[in-house]
């Protein structure tokens, strides 16, 4: 679900469009959803995301 976020946000610059992925995600994902995903971040098993999602999840752990 986060890859089909970071697909709208493509045409943006990666710093701007990671930090509009972690808003959508901090606006419309319940908290245990975005732990989730930082947790499957910070594990660097990534390969399945797209790198704005992995420089947004890293926002929203920050």
């Amino acid at each position: 679900m986060a890859n089909d976020i970071a697909v709208q946000f493509h045409h943006l610059p990666p710093d701007a469009a990671a930090k509009a992925i972690a808003n959508h995600i901090r606006q419309f994902w319940e908290r245990r959803m975005r732990q989730q995903l930082v947790e499957h971040v910070a594990s660097g098993d990534v390969d399945d995301l797209d790198p704005l999602v992995v420089d947004a999840a890293r926002l929203l752990d920050g």
